[in-house]
């Protein structure tokens, strides 16, 4: 790590810097090729942040990258909060990547006052929250991916220490914890443990506690027919291709009740059954042809 450059100690993102360009090396057999930089899409609006100024990061021997993936759209009530979150940590080697919609709102205002800080960040439409976190797959240069999406923040400035230097996670695919619940209107935060669950019933954690080797996302990504439950599908798909798994006790993150699988309950359901039948057809069946009546005769 001699030539590495750090720009400023206080930030994660901003430590352990190169000038030297990554090589990309893509795997013929990968879905989705790796890139620097996203080819312009429709409408866009901007693009920044340190790769574009010529700063990248990579992996070194007992410091891995970690990719934190921010999606956003017309998120300014409270984007600054999730920024803070992951460059106050105190893990040396985070490259941190936000994807923007198209905000109409002051959302690229405040990315652009933290430009200096972000490894990279685009501003341009997409076809919903899942094709924006496929499109952030798509750049980034670590070997673990996390989603904080705006809203969300990790529970505490040390969370990413304590996950990646002081477990063994060389044979992992996939690494997850338990995480707080926070309301809109309500500052109280709920802790949830979720060590104990049914893997048919629904998906047993939040994706802001969840970090998955970028190896696998490349060949996994979302299906972007679901628009509710496209992570529950893309961790069943994980889960049949025999990808190791550990569970850990520690709060990973601060969920904000009230995201986009809250807002169709009805929909919500209708995806989970199409997704379970693929993997678990009998339980589905049964299972969700209950819910949906439930649903419909009584609205919930």
């Amino acid at each position: 790590m001699t030539n590495t450059i750090c720009l400023d100690k206080n930030y994660s993102t901003t430590r352990l810097l190169t000038q030297e360009k990554p090589e990309i090396v893509n795997n013929p057999s990968d879905k989705f090729a790796t890139v620097l930089f996203l080819p312009i899409g429709e409408n866009r609006k901007g693009e920044g942040g340190l790769r574009t100024k010529g700063y990248f990061k990579k992996s070194y021997e007992n410091k891995p990258l970690i990719s934190i993936i921010t999606v956003v759209f017309n998120g300014e009530k409270y984007l600054e909060e999730t920024i803070q979150s992951v460059i106050s940590q105190t893990c040396d080697n985070v490259e941190y990547i936000i994807i923007d919609g198209g905000s109409t709102d002051g959302t690229l205002d405040i990315i652009k006052k933290y430009e200096d800080k972000i490894n990279y960040w685009v501003s341009e439409k997409d076809k919903g929250i899942y094709d924006a976190m496929n499109k952030g797959i798509d750049v980034v240069s670590g070997e673990w991916i996390n989603f904080m999406n705006a809203g969300d923040s990790f529970y505490d400035s040390s969370v990413l220490e304590k996950l990646f230097t002081q477990n063994d996670l060389k044979n992992l695919g996939i690494l997850y914890g338990n995480h707080a619940v926070k309301s809109e209107n309500n500052s109280e935060v709920i802790q949830i443990d979720v060590k104990d669950y049914n893997w048919k019933r629904n998906i047993p954690f939040c994706h802001q506690s969840l970090f998955v080797r970028t190896s696998l996302l490349k060949n996994n990504l979302f299906d972007l027919q679901f628009k509710i439950a496209a992570d529950y599908d893309q961790f069943l798909r994980l889960k049949s291709q025999d990808v190791q798994i550990l569970h850990l006790p520690l709060v990973i993150s601060i969920y904000l009740d009230g995201g986009i699988s809250s807002v169709s309950r009805e929909r919500l359901i209708k995806e989970y059954y199409k997704i379970t039948k693929k993997y678990f057809f009998l339980y589905a069946t049964f299972v969700y042809t209950i819910r949906i009546l439930k649903f419909k005769i009584l609205g919930k």
